[in-house]
């Protein structure tokens, strides 16, 4: 008996001190996963870039999606042109020029009406003032409601003025017309089960119910009169039979309030989802012709937008042709960067009095579902990350099996009595579960056997073990933390712009070049690439694989001055001086265009320096160590085109140019001298820094860095800042402080 108990308590010792040992192993797998998940998810992931009340109230992530509604503009409806193209600048938004989207769940949200996403824009013209009503999903009550905003400068910019109808059902597709005098309303509520007309009675918040014009749950319907009829053309997914977005139906009377009567060919269409069944805005006559507006929804919900000319429609016979969608209306190659990046499903085309066309579409970023998408491949990647620490743990021996038999199979351990065995005998359950369990310990031992550390191929697997471990936990942290992917502009009161990027290169660097256009070309708030070339066989524009327009401007001579030479064609009024070779995050970019929008006279970039009384050019470091900085690097940059520009080739600065002439070097100095100079208080800094979270340069991977010898490259610059500091003044007393912005970025 004594032996027993001495035997007992020392395999009870052992089995105490394993348990500690796989505790412990957990506990310290745990922490360096979720330090290295918490430092990508820091260094790596963009921030959300909703600013003020939209973020408290508004503006969730919402499984439906994000949509949000753009303006547009052309001399027909077939030929639209998006109001970044028009040029024109608000100074209220710092949009320099107004870009899309004009209107967001920011929009409305900042405005005091809470929202998840805008979409469904329907247009009303009233004169020179233009009305716009659109879905709102509110994030309390998870249901659509009607929201109105008003415009009164053609639609560049809108002033969200209410809820224009909350019923106890969800709302959507807000279709408002004119007829006899009266403004109708005949939105989506197929969720009560019927169609029904609203007519306003003080215009545009206040609405009555005119009529339940059908006991059908219509989805996305609208109403039109041709032909001396009226005509109802919609979709009923409740109807035995029918394609869901793959359904049409149309039907007539002979008035607005009459009895409406079914089309012969009913169901006009009920097949494939992407071929534009469901109607997808308001339907509108050109030249003659009636034209409807379809929705693709073949991949995923609102794919798409597909315009049919109607050719026949009579009570008998239906009959219409596919004509070409503007090509402005088609998806960005910027994809989740672009505001329509993935979808567009509704568009709104009207004429104004002018003559011209407006147009409101909405666009989305993202696919439907896909925040749960996300949360799935998030949780898969994490359940990953759990099976490979405990094989790692097997295979290092600080975990005994895969599955702890006495928690989980406790029919495994002990002398199982007579009760035990004959319910096994009837419920083979617990065997299968024994023998499972069995089995996975079986095969962790024989896992441990191969991936021995003290051999090559075991410490090869257990390397690849825990890269791909952490690998799955950056990939985990990315889709259940990282938001939708996207690294969105940032606005300003509402208002989005574009910025032009211009770098200046030559042939030894065409590599660095098309890794640089195919990166910045995708980040949101660019409008179009200038390559300043200096030297060498130029490229075409078409060998780069681009998202926007890349200019090539051929230059006569190898000269750094040609950096800031005037372009009249540049359409932004803001820069970023990008040298060839630097990468950072179009995030940073956004960063940087947001910082330049809320200060336009300054340089604002992403490399500070500090030029002292000593006027010695030194690195980041000894900014850093002074607190501060006075230049900023225009290799990484922000500036006013036309100012900037306008400054370096001004007679001011023709001793400076020719300075830099002569020794290759320092235009980015001269810009700062100049910019300083140009600054009317003696003590006000004229440059501004955001600190980017990434930085790579490319040359020095290659070996066609301009500056390979950086002591010498830093004497020239030392000379140069004293040549400027002779002709233009001093910096020294310029200085600002990191860290002195609310926004954080300058720490």
């Amino acid at each position: 008996s004594g032996s027993k108990n001495e035997n007992g308590s020392g395999n009870s010792n052992a089995d105490s001190c394993i348990l500690s040992s796989t505790f412990a192993y957990f506990i310290i797998s745990f922490i360096i996963l979720g330090s290295a998940g918490s430092l990508f998810g820091k260094y790596m992931l963009s921030p959300g870039v909703r600013t003020g009340i939209a973020a408290a109230v508004g503006c969730q992530e919402d499984d439906e999606g994000s949509w949000a509604v753009g303006v547009f503009y052309g001399d027909s409806p077939l030929s639209l042109k998006p109001i970044e193209d028009m040029n024109v600048w608000n100074n209220e938004t710092a949009a320099w020029p107004v870009a899309n989207p004009v209107l967001t769940c920011a929009s409305l949200s900042d405005a005091g009406f809470p929202s998840n996403f805008v979409a469904d824009p329907f247009l009303y013209v009233q004169g020179d003032v233009l009305y716009l009503f659109f879905e709102t999903k509110n994030p309390t009550t998870r249901q659509g409601d009607i929201g109105v905003a008003k415009s009164v400068d053609g639609g560049a910019t809108w002033r969200p003025i209410g809820i224009a109808l909350d019923e106890e059902w969800h709302l959507s597709y807000p279709y408002v017309f004119e007829y006899d005098g009266n403004i109708y309303m005949m939105p989506e509520s197929s969720e009560k089960g019927d169609l029904r007309l609203y007519r306003a009675t003080e215009f545009p918040l206040k609405w009555t119910l005119e009529k339940v014009v059908m006991r059908k749950p219509m989805v996305d319907a609208f109403i039109i009169r041709r032909e001396g009829k009226f005509w109802i053309f919609g979709s009923d997914h409740s109807r035995i039979g029918s394609v869901k977005n793959g359904e049409l139906e149309i039907w007539h009377s002979h008035s607005l309030s009459g009895h409406w009567r079914p089309h012969r060919g009913n169901p006009i269409r009920n097949g494939a989802r992407r071929l534009g069944a469901r109607n997808g805005g308001r339907p509108f006559v050109y030249n003659g012709s009636l034209y409807r507006i379809g929705q693709d929804c073949g991949e995923t919900y609102g794919r798409g937008i597909r315009v049919f000319r109607v050719e026949v429609l009579t009570g008998r016979e239906f009959r219409e042709v596919e004509v070409e969608v503007p090509s402005v209306m088609a998806e960005s190659r910027k994809r989740r960067n672009a505001w329509n990046g993935v979808r567009s499903h509704h568009l709104d085309v009207q004429r104004l009095s002018s003559g011209k066309w407006i147009a409101v579409l909405d666009g989305d970023r993202v696919p439907s579902g896909d925040r749960s998408r996300r949360l799935v491949l998030g949780s898969l990647s994490v359940a990953a990350v759990s099976a490979l620490v405990v094989f790692f743990g097997v295979a290092i021996r600080f975990v005994r099996g895969v599955v702890p038999l006495s928690l989980l199979c406790p029919y495994d351990l002990g002398k199982r009595s007579d009760s035990v065995v004959v319910r096994e005998r009837t419920n083979n359950l617990p065997s299968r579960v024994r023998v499972t369990c069995s089995r996975l310990n079986r095969a962790a031992l024989n896992l441990r056997s191969k991936a021995r550390p003290n051999t090559c191929m075991g410490a090869t697997i257990l390397l690849s073990t825990a890269i791909l471990a952490l690998g799955l936990t950056c990939v985990g942290v990315t889709y259940i933390y990282g938001g939708n992917g996207a690294q969105e502009a940032y606005p300003i009161d509402g208002g989005y712009s574009q910025f032009t990027l211009v770098a200046m290169t030559y042939d030894a660097r065409i590599w660095n070049l098309k890794i640089y256009v195919k990166h910045y070309s995708r980040c949101s708030s660019v409008r179009e690439i200038v390559v300043v070339w200096n030297k060498g066989v130029p490229p075409r524009p078409e060998d780069f694989d681009s998202a926007v327009p890349v200019r090539v401007r051929v230059e006569g001579r190898n000269s750094l001055n040609n950096r800031f030479k005037a372009d009249p064609l540049i359409a932004t009024r803001g820069v970023l001086e990008l040298d060839d070779d630097i990468i950072v995050s179009c995030n940073d970019v956004e960063r940087g265009f947001l910082v330049w929008r809320r200060n336009p006279e300054k340089i604002v970039g992403f490399y500070p320096r500090y030029v002292s009384g000593e006027m010695k050019y030194l690195g980041e470091r000894h900014a850093r160590e002074h607190g501060g900085y006075n230049v900023i690097l225009t290799g990484a940059a922000f500036m006013d085109a036309a100012a900037a520009f306008g400054r370096y080739g001004s007679d001011v600065a023709a001793e400076g140019r020719a300075w830099v002439e002569a020794n290759f070097n320092c235009e980015d100095v001269l810009m700062n001298f100049l910019y300083a100079n140009a600054t009317a208080a003696a003590a006000e800094s004229a440059v501004e820094y955001v600190r980017p979270s990434l930085a790579l340069e490319t040359s020095k991977l290659s070996g066609v860095a301009i500056s390979k010898d950086t002591q010498t490259h830093y004497d020239v610059r030392s000379k140069c800042i004293a040549k400027f500091s002779e002709i233009y003044g001093g910096l020294s007393h310029r200085k600002s402080e990191f860290g002195r912005r609310k926004d954080g970025w300058d720490l």
